[in-house]
C-alpha cells in the first residue's frame, strides 16, 4: 500500500509541498490563488482523484473506499488529514486551499462513496414474501397485509383490531380482518396534496375506546398557493368523518409556499399531551425563528390548549406551542416505552440524517450546524457543532432518508423489546437500533431494496408493520423461530 494517507493533486503537488515545508503543520485557512470548484465532486476530481482514483479505488495514494484509515476513521480525523496533511509521507496540506465548509463537504462525499463501495461488498437480506429470513436475534417472515395503496404515509391500530392508513393524496383507508375496504372514509378535510404535502399522520387518542377521537395531521391549503401542517381530530361514523375539531392551525400569514418538508408525525404521552412535528418547509432560517411554526416540534393538550409549562409561553413573539426548534424535516417521532423520553428522526440534506432525543426548549441546530451538505454538493455551513445547540445522538452520513420510527413494544420478538425500528426511503431499508440510555450501541439492517419505507409501527399482536410506497402496500414481520 502506498504510504500516502489521504489526498493529493498532481496539479498542486509542487505548490502544496512548498507550502507545507514553510508553514507549521496546523495551517490556517488563507486565500490562495487557486480556483476551487463549488461542487464537491469536482473538488475531489481536482485535488484528489489523480492519486486516489476517480472512484476512490486508489492509485499512487491509498484507497479511500475500503474504510481503512491510517490516521483515524472518524470525521474529525479525516478532516484534519485534509487540512494538515502529512508532508513527510508525501501528503500535502490543503488547509490553505479548502476552507472548513469545503473540507466538511469533502468528508461527506468520501462517506457517500465509501458507503456505495461497502454496499457492493455486503449482502443484506432481500426477503421474498413469506420466506424465512435470519437476523442477528430472531428469524422472521415478511407477510403481505394489504396492497393497492397510493403512498401509504401513516398507520395506526384501533382497539378493535382495525388499522387506519393515510394515503398522501388525501384518503383515509381502513384494513379490517386482513381486507382493505375499497372505499375511503368520506367527509375528510380538504388537503393540499402537492409535492411532499398531503394527508400525512393519523393517531387514535389513547382513550379512544371511551371518546372515539382520531387525530389527523395534513397539509392545509392557505392563501396564494401556500400551505402549512394542520392538526384536527374527529370521529368515524358510518364510514364518514364527523365531529371535527381543530387542534392546531397556524395563522394564515405564517403559511409557506413550496412543496417540501412538511415533517408531520403525531405521538401522545401518558399525561394528555400531544406532540407533533412540522418541517421547515424548505425555509432554512425559519427553523431558528421562534415566531414561525415550521422547523419545530410542538406540544399541546389533547384538545389543543397550550400547556402552561411549555418552554416559550412567556417569550415575546414566540409561538407558545413550540417544544423544541432547529429541526429540518422530522418525519419520525416516538416515545421510549420505559423511560417516556421523546425520540425523533429528521432528514438531513445530503448527509446528516439525525436521531435526536428531544428535550424541552432545546435547539437542534439546523441550519447553523449540520453533518450534511447541499444536494448540489456545495456546503450548507462550516460548522457541525456550536455552543447552545444539541448534537444528534447519531447521524447517518451518507443519508438513508429516515422516515417513520417505532419502539418495539410486543412479545412476539422478545429479544427486540424496546429496540427502535427505523424506516428509510432512499436506502430502502429497515434498521433495528439498540439504545442504552442516551446512546446508540448497535444497529442492524434487517432487510433492504424491496421498496421505499414510509412508516413502521409495533402492532398490538406483537408483529411489526411496515408501509411501503411504490408500489403502495403494507407488510408485517412475523416470527419464524
Amino acid at each position: 500500500m502506498s504510504p500516502h494517507p489521504f489526498l493529493m493533486s498532481a496539479g498542486l503537488v509542487t505548490f502544496t509541498l512548498l507550502l507545507s515545508a514553510q508553514t507549521p503543520p496546523a495551517p490556517a485557512v488563507a486565500p490562495v490563488n487557486v480556483a476551487v470548484p463549488r461542487d464537491v465532486k469536482e473538488v475531489y476530481a481536482t485535488f484528489c482523484a489523480s492519486c486516489h482514483g476517480a472512484n476512490l479505488e486508489g492509485g499512487s495514494g491509498m484507497s479511500l473506499a475500503d474504510d481503512v484509515w491510517k490516521y483515524g476513521a472518524d470525521d474529525a480525523s479525516i478532516a484534519r488529514s485534509i487540512r494538515e496533511g502529512y508532508p513527510a509521507n508525501g501528503m500535502p496540506a490543503f488547509g490553505a486551499v479548502l476552507d472548513e465548509a469545503k473540507t466538511r463537504s469533502l468528508v461527506v462525499y468520501l462517506r457517500e462513496m465509501g458507503a456505495r463501495a461497502e454496499e457492493r461488498r455486503t449482502t443484506v437480506a432481500k426477503p421474498a414474501d413469506r420466506a424465512v429470513t435470519a437476523s442477528e436475534l430472531h428469524r422472521y417472515r415478511l407477510e403481505p397485509v394489504a396492497t393497492g395503496l397510493d403512498v401509504p404515509w401513516s398507520m395506526a391500530f384501533l382497539p378493535d383490531g382495525r388499522m387506519l392508513v393515510t394515503e398522501r393524496e388525501g384518503r383515509l383507508r381502513v384494513i379490517e380482518n386482513g381486507r382493505l375496504h375499497p372505499r375511503g372514509i368520506e367527509g375528510l378535510p380538504r388537503v393540499w396534496a402537492e409535492g411532499q404535502g398531503g394527508l400525512l399522520a393519523v393517531a387514535p387518542h389513547p382513550d379512544f375506546a371511551t371518546n372515539g377521537w382520531i387525530y389527523l395531521a395534513f397539509s392545509d391549503p392557505g392563501p396564494g398557493g401556500s400551505a402549512m401542517t394542520k392538526v384536527v381530530r374527529g370521529r368515524l361514523r358510518d364510514n364518514r368523518w364527523v365531529d371535527q375539531e381543530t387542534i392546531y392551525a397556524a395563522p394564515p400569514d405564517l403559511y409557506r409556499s413550496g412543496r417540501v418538508h412538511f415533517g408531520t408525525r403525531l405521538v401522545f404521552d401518558g399525561a394528555g399531551y400531544l406532540f407533533f412535528s412540522i418541517g421547515e418547509r424548505g425555509r432554512q432560517d425559519d427553523a431558528q425563528t421562534l415566531s414561525r411554526p415550521n422547523g419545530k416540534i410542538h406540544r399541546v393538550h389533547d384538545d389543543g390548549r397550550i400547556p402552561a409549562d411549555n418552554p416559550f409561553v412567556a417569550t415575546p413573539r414566540a409561538l407558545p406551542s413550540i417544544w423544541s426548534y432547529g429541526h429540518r424535516n422530522p418525519q419520525g417521532i416516538d416515545r421510549h416505552p420505559e423511560t417516556g423520553a421523546l425520540w425523533a428522526t429528521e432528514h438531513g440534506p445530503r448527509g446528516g440524517d439525525e436521531l435526536n432525543r428531544v428535550e424541552r426548549g432545546r435547539n437542534y441546530g439546523w441550519p447553523v450546524i449540520t453533518y450534511g451538505m447541499n444536494y448540489n454538493g456545495t456546503p450548507v455551513t462550516d460548522r457541525t457543532a456550536q455552543e447552545g445547540m444539541e448534537q444528534p445522538v447519531i447521524h447517518w452520513t451518507p443519508s438513508i432518508a429516515v422516515s417513520g420510527i417505532a419502539f418495539y413494544r410486543g412479545d412476539a420478538f422478545p429479544r427486540w423489546r424496546n429496540h427502535l425500528f427505523v424506516g428509510a426511503l432512499a436506502r430502502q431499508e429497515l434498521r433495528r437500533v439498540v439504545i442504552d440510555g442516551e446512546r446508540v450501541v448497535h444497529q442492524e439492517v434487517l432487510f433492504k431494496n424491496i421498496g421505499r419505507i414510509r412508516d413502521v409501527i409495533s402492532g398490538p399482536d406483537g408483529y411489526i408493520y411496515v408501509a411501503f410506497e411504490g408500489p403502495g402496500r403494507i407488510m408485517r414481520l412475523v416470527p419464524a423461530d
